[in-house]
């Protein structure tokens, strides 16, 4: 099985190879989706998240084996890459990729686990959430500050993004699912727009995020609001039609 580690993680090598091996049988099941599972592994040192994408279909396969980098590899050299930018997610340990000649067969994402977090989801479905307005305004400095370094999360949504209350009451913000990424040296305002389109609908909260966006760039407060509501009642509008079309063709193959 192929596999990478951060050099400050190469001790761990043979427990983890032995968490990789056993996936299914042991550990602490902490998302048991239909795509991917995670999993808890934990030891005195460390504990370790540890994500299986679901096995690609036949075509992918090949894709992943021989033209395009898998969601692990992604996964891992995209989170490396945050560090560098002093960007918050949890710490990358390793990856693995099980292939044969036919293609990739299946493949591991291995990061540190993060205790005492919560989703940013909480903070956009619970309006009476503890200081809601200061974490909206603090998870807005953090996300223009990944603008400001040429970031572009492709799946900025609210289950993506991780929130730590520090001591000092203020809070830390941590990506997660990171395989769909990109780069840049520079983003335009077009592009920071849609990037935040995915994380409300709710006006109140695009309001306040508006205000800080504007506070900390200096552009004009109307139009960031008036063009990042457009971005979101279009992405609105897009997801509840792809819900729909999915229903009913539910519906049909019943």
């Amino acid at each position: 099985m192929n596999n990478k580690f951060n050099p400050n993680f190469i001790s761990y090598k043979d427990t983890i190879n032995s968490c990789i091996l056993n996936f299914f049988t042991t550990g602490k099941m902490l998302s048991d989706g239909k795509r991917n599972k995670i999993k808890i592994f934990e030891f005195d040192t460390v504990t370790l998240n540890i994500k299986s994408f679901k096995k690609p279909n036949l075509l992918n396969q090949i894709v992943y084996r021989y033209l395009r980098k898998s969601k692990a590899q992604r996964s891992f050299e995209y989170a490396t890459l945050l560090e560098k930018y002093h960007i918050g997610t949890p710490t990358p340990i390793a990856f693995y990729e099980n292939t044969s000649f036919f293609g990739l067969k299946d493949s591991y994402y291995v990061c540190k686990h993060l205790n005492n977090v919560v989703e940013f989801r909480e903070i956009v479905e619970n309006e009476n959430f503890e200081n809601r307005d200061e974490i909206i305004r603090q998870f807005t400095r953090f996300t223009c500050n990944m603008h400001e370094q040429g970031v572009e999360f492709l799946d900025h949504s609210p289950g993506n993004t991780l929130i730590k209350k520090n001591d000092d009451n203020t809070y830390s913000f941590f990506l997660v699912d990171l395989n769909r990424m990109k780069f840049h040296k520079s983003l335009d305002f077009t592009t920071r727009m849609k990037n935040l389109s995915k994380i409300t609908h709710k006006k109140d909260m695009i309001v306040t995020m508006s205000n800080e966006y504007a506070l900390i760039t200096g552009e004009d407060e109307k139009v960031i609001y008036e063009t990042m509501w457009k971005f979101t009642a279009d992405f609105q509008s897009y997801f509840h039609r792809k819900k729909r079309i999915k229903k009913k063709l539910k519906f049909w193959k019943k």
